[in-house]
């Protein structure tokens, strides 16, 4: 049976993931390594993120940020990078006749940055800039606020972005520090999907590659999870929706009852039939939005609910919230429900990865925080091969007044209400 991917470790120790897909006209290079804010210090929170910035703004063989950005624009390439809790990523989407050209210039700027003064201090600016927008986008904010709820003053609770005054005092000594102590072999995987010659394209990154650094990858900072009873944070903000975010405690990405987990998160609030948005929106229509997904990690996890409510009634969406979950964890769901929402989820991961970047992304992730490459197809039987009873008895561990935490921005002051109306 032809195999769907090809795994290598090179002899450098760098992680080589192919995902050939001949029905394809485009490819994606897409290049992951595990550090991100949770491997940061209080002092540089933030790093992570900057770096990512600075790999855009020049490298030894382009110097200048117009010299890369002219050079993926003139292949019509979609490319960008990201920084996570976890992994920072690199990538650009092309047509499949200048893969080798992407895997060039993405190999460039992942690793042979060159940190001039000024070009940090102006970047600093940009950064800085970032956080305001996110705190103009309770939406966005309100889910940071639960982070740091969930977690506190540890790197697992810390903004992706960093604090302004962490940002302002990262210098070139610190970027090239932090990048030697990460962006090594053995934490990096180049990921490649779409239409390639296996053989040539490995033999390339063998070469963009063959000078990267070999040195010790120094780890993350262990996560301490002990609460003990419902947790509230509130923000005070003059805003026209009142933006609400739950978490319950759960588990972490390579748990064996992650697919009861995904497949009790889609029935809460998966789709615009799940019962959430039922409730919610259709029958009360007291919010816009209203959602349920998981947020996954190497070493935690969580079952996330999210809600824009009206200012009017964000009682009432609080209470049917979490009127939902002690439902769930008091009867069966019918297997028609449950059908429902396995389909659901098979038939979105079916449609997510139509594209070379949404393949990279799957394979990537799955590697990097599961240690280990499936096929989307064993992913999806085993969302199928839940049953009735997983769903039960993982909605009775984790809906439970030790795990669950909300967070809420909005034009309330007298929030005192919300803290009794937690309960489950």
């Amino acid at each position: 049976m032809k195999k769907v991917f090809r795994k290598e470790i090179l002899s450098n120790g760098l992680s080589v993931v192919l995902i050939p897909q001949k029905e394809s006209a485009t490819a994606t290079v897409l290049i992951l390594v595990a550090t991100g804010s949770k491997y940061e210090t209080k002092d540089i929170n933030g790093i992570s993120h900057f770096l990512e910035h600075m790999c855009f703004k020049g490298t030894k063989k382009r110097p200048r940020a117009i010299d890369i950005s002219s050079e993926l624009d003139g292949l019509g390439a979609e490319y960008n990078a990201f920084t996570g809790h976890e992994y920072t990523g690199y990538y650009a989407k092309v047509d499949s006749a200048h893969t080798h050209t992407a895997l060039d210039v993405v190999a460039d700027i992942y690793q042979n940055q060159i940190f001039d003064s000024k070009e940090i201090k102006k970047e600093s600016g940009v950064i800085l800039e970032e956080i305001n927008m996110y705190e103009d986008n309770p939406r966005r904010r309100v889910q940071e606020k639960l982070h740091s709820l969930l977690y506190g003053d540890q790197p697992a609770g810390w903004d992706i972005a960093g604090t302004k005054n962490t940002v302002r005092s990262i210098d070139k000594k610190a970027l090239e520090k932090y990048r030697s102590e990460h962006y090594v072999a053995g934490a990096t995987t180049v990921v490649i999907s779409g239409v390639f010659d296996e053989e040539k394209i490995l033999r390339d990154i063998e070469k963009k590659f063959s000078r990267i650094s070999r040195s010790w990858k120094h780890g993350k900072f262990p996560v301490v999870e002990n609460q003990t009873k419902p947790a509230l944070v509130t923000t005070h903000k003059k805003t026209d929706q009142s933006h609400l975010a739950f978490a319950f405690r759960a588990y972490p990405y390579g748990d064996s009852r992650i697919p009861a987990l995904t497949v009790l998160a889609t029935i809460l609030g998966g789709g615009m039939s799940s019962c959430l948005f039922e409730v919610v929106r259709e029958r009360l229509g007291a919010a816009y939005y209203v959602s349920a997904s998981t947020d996954l990690y190497t070493d935690h996890g969580y079952l996330a609910i999210v809600a824009g409510a009206g200012n009017n009634k964000v009682d009432i969406v609080i209470k049917e919230i979490l009127h939902a979950c002690r439902v769930l964890k008091e009867k069966r769901v019918s297997l028609k429900e449950i059908t429902k929402a396995k389909d659901y989820i098979i038939g979105r991961t079916a449609l997510g990865l139509e594209t070379t970047d949404a393949v990279a992304m799957f394979y990537g992730e799955h590697y990097l925080l599961g240690k280990k490459l499936e096929e989307p197809k064993i992913h999806m039987k085993k969302i199928r091969d839940v049953q009735t009873e997983e769903i039960l008895r993982v909605a009775r561990e984790i809906f439970t007044d030790k795990n669950l935490n909300l967070a809420y921005i909005g034009p309330r002051k007298d929030t005192g209400a919300f803290a009794r109306l937690l309960r489950v």
